[in-house]
């Protein structure tokens, strides 16, 4: 009788806490099929992007274990947790990958450079694992994951078998649907951010504060190729991330003037 192959090993992580309904749903979805090594924030750390604690001791514990799945809560950021499961709680276990999410909000265009879904993926990649991000187009608390079941397991997979080149990632970004048209590859749109600082008067008479809000503008709406034309006509969004941030078309030019 040939021998069973062994499950995936996974590294979980997020941005919104270990308690979170979107991490939950992806222990619910992946265990069957995955043993998992879950590193998580105690609390939200929403766009921590690829922030590090360096002014105070990080603290982590144990809040649930059994075969195929332990569960870490930890003080730092979302880059804190994948830092310390690499370096103290993997015990010598490789991940076939390392995944963020399940994000409320989308991270598709500009919203991935703050992310701190992205946070993990962009950590996996830079300690030489295949990672991947989930987002849904979402805040509602209560949204509804199941749409996202099948294409997680098959993402999870697919992700692992194609493996991924080093310093690269991919950001996946579920729109809010009952069902999806189908995957898009896409690249990342060009969007910015506007009215972002609120102003708001202090009820206690110590001036004004500031609240951040804003409106994402896209700047390419006709543009068929981008993650937010995908997920604007109901597409799932996948875009290939690279963390080289060199910029080679300016090498020669600044060659010759330099």
């Amino acid at each position: 009788m040939s021998k069973r192959p062994a499950k995936p090993f996974l590294l979980i992580s997020n941005d919104d806490g270990y308690q979170a309904r979107g991490l939950q749903f992806l222990i619910e979805v992946l265990s069957p099929v995955a043993d998992l090594l879950v590193v998580a924030p105690e609390g939200p750390r929403s766009g921590s992007a690829c922030r590090i604690t360096c002014d105070a001791p990080i603290r982590c514990r144990c809040v649930s274990h059994r075969r195929g799945l332990t569960v870490y809560a930890c003080t730092g950021t979302p880059v804190d947790c994948i830092k310390l499961a690499v370096d103290r709680l993997l015990k010598g276990r490789v991940p076939d990958l390392i995944i963020g999410g399940i994000n409320h909000g989308d991270n598709a265009s500009v919203n991935a450079h703050y992310s701190g879904t992205m946070g993990v993926a962009t950590e996996g990649a830079i300690q030489g694992y295949p990672s991947i991000a989930f987002s849904i187009c979402d805040w509602n608390p209560e949204a509804n994951f199941e749409p996202l079941r099948p294409y997680i397991v098959d993402l999870m997979f697919k992700a692992i078998s194609i493996g991924l080149p080093p310093l690269t990632c991919l950001n996946v970004n579920f729109p809010k649907a009952e069902k999806f048209r189908g995957v898009r590859i896409c690249r990342m749109g060009s969007s910015r951010w506007a009215n972002e600082m609120q102003q708001r008067k202090d009820p206690r008479g110590n001036g004004h504060y500031y609240w951040l809000v804003g409106d994402c503008i896209d700047l390419e709406p006709e543009a068929e190729d981008t993650d937010r034309w995908a997920l604007a006509h109901d597409f799932v969004a996948v875009t290939p991330v690279t963390f080289d941030c060199t910029a080679y078309g300016l090498i020669e030019p600044l060659q010759k003037v330099l």
